[in-house]
């Protein structure tokens, strides 16, 4: 088997790389690779890679993700987020490959007070969201085998997190504010990497369960729930804050306005995912205490 990862050096596509190569032949690239194009601003050099390569699964880990950026440059996003993965799509049908993308939580308003379904209707309400959806919309319409996994609250050990800024700053400041009034479940870049692997064997396997997955780490918490875990885990560790876990002030979104509108509920439903698949998704703790044993020992 020959997989084509596109998005090499993002927190995804760096654990990708670790959870595709055992599977075959891996032939990874980012936006500055040199033997083939990875830079999803050349839709024409995308399509051009994947034609030369010919691979039997696509995984797409590339992706404008800068939310908030996104306001002020609606076409790069869409290029990124939407366009590419068409020609993605497109030219997946052409070869019969397996098309791997991910999508997000933003696709949603965020006004349920459930976890969200994949059949739940959808209302993005940033560029970033709207630029996913079309994404997601032109995989579909493409006719292409896919796998396309939404999902949200991404973290990696490797670069910058929410995690690692919560630590910095309590550490720096004598005062800590946190949204609490945001909902949903951190995700490892490492749990979306293995989930990937174990459902390209059955996708490849068993084509009928081409389609559309949620896939977040098990249980939900605020932003504040979140940053209070972490440093809870840091205080116990013998980490010198300034700011205690007890501390932390837990504040509404309109506290801290931004040029994009996050959903307030980011919850997914992940029935369908463990069901098709046999899975059993992991508390969100087990992913963020790893990744803090990672970060700390450094």
């Amino acid at each position: 088997m020959k997989i084509l990862l596109f998005g090499k050096n993002g927190q995804v596509g760096w654990e990708l790389q670790r959870s595709l190569a055992p599977l075959g032949e891996l032939i990874a690239l980012g936006s500055a690779s040199q033997d083939y194009c990875g830079d999803f601003t050349d839709l024409s050099g995308i399509a051009e890679t994947i034609k030369a390569i010919k691979p039997d699964v696509i995984v797409n880990a590339a992706a404008h993700t800068a939310v908030d950026k996104a306001e002020s440059e609606p076409e790069l996003a869409r290029t990124l987020n939407a366009l590419a993965p068409g020609v993605l799509a497109k030219e997946s049908k052409l070869l019969n490959s397996l098309l791997i993308h991910y999508s997000t939580d933003y696709v949603f308003d965020g006004e349920d007070d459930r976890p969200w379904l994949e059949t739940d209707p959808v209302a993005p309400l940033s560029v970033y969201g709207a630029s996913k959806l079309e994404g997601e919309q032109l995989i579909l319409v493409s006719g292409c085998r896919h796998l396309i996994f939404r999902t949200s609250w991404v973290y990696g050990a490797r670069g910058g997190n929410f995690a690692k800024t919560m630590l910095r700053l309590a550490q720096e400041r004598d005062s800590l504010k946190v949204i609490d009034d945001q909902i949903g479940a951190p995700t490892g870049a490492d749990l979306l990497a293995d989930v990937t692997a174990h459902a390209i064997r059955t996708a490849m396997q068993n084509p009928d369960v081409s389609g559309l997955y949620h896939l977040v780490a098990g249980g939900e918490t605020s932003w504040h729930g979140y940053a209070s875990f972490v440093l809870d885990y840091a205080w116990r560790a013998g980490v010198d804050l300034k700011v205690v876990p007890d501390a932390v002030q837990a504040v509404p979104t309109s506290a801290f306005p931004t040029p994009a509108k996050r959903p307030h509920n980011s919850r997914l439903n992940t029935e369908k995912l463990q069901n098709t698949f046999d899975l059993h998704l992991p508390h969100w703790h087990a992913g963020v205490e790893r990744m803090l044993i990672e970060i700390l020992e450094k």
